[in-house]
């Protein structure tokens, strides 16, 4: 799906640099908890002995009883796809 985004505005400063490096900054950001989050769920794997996605299996089958730990480590998860998502998108993004 293509998108599309016009901005306007009536300042005589360039607006395309200054969205390029928001852009970067933004990029920055993410690696950053991209990296943290990914820390995290290695910490899990390795605590309780199973790779995020046998865990992620066995937590949406009701294999595992819930625990706050378990509730913490299905969270990352989500958040490393909904960070890596984000990502993806900035990195594909064209400034015309």
């Amino acid at each position: 799906m293509v998108q599309e985004i016009t901005i306007k505005s009536d300042s005589a400063v360039n607006l395309k640099p200054l969205i390029e490096a928001a852009i970067r900054g933004e990029l920055k950001v993410l690696a950053h908890g991209i990296k943290r989050t990914r820390a995290k769920l290695a910490e899990f794997e390795q605590q309780f002995g199973m790779s995020s996605d046998e865990f992620e299996k066995k937590f949406a089958n009701a294999e595992l009883r819930e625990s706050l730990d378990f509730i913490e480590w299905f969270g990352e998860i989500k958040t490393l796809r909904l960070l890596s998502q984000q990502q993806n998108a900035l990195e594909q993004a064209e400034i015309a």
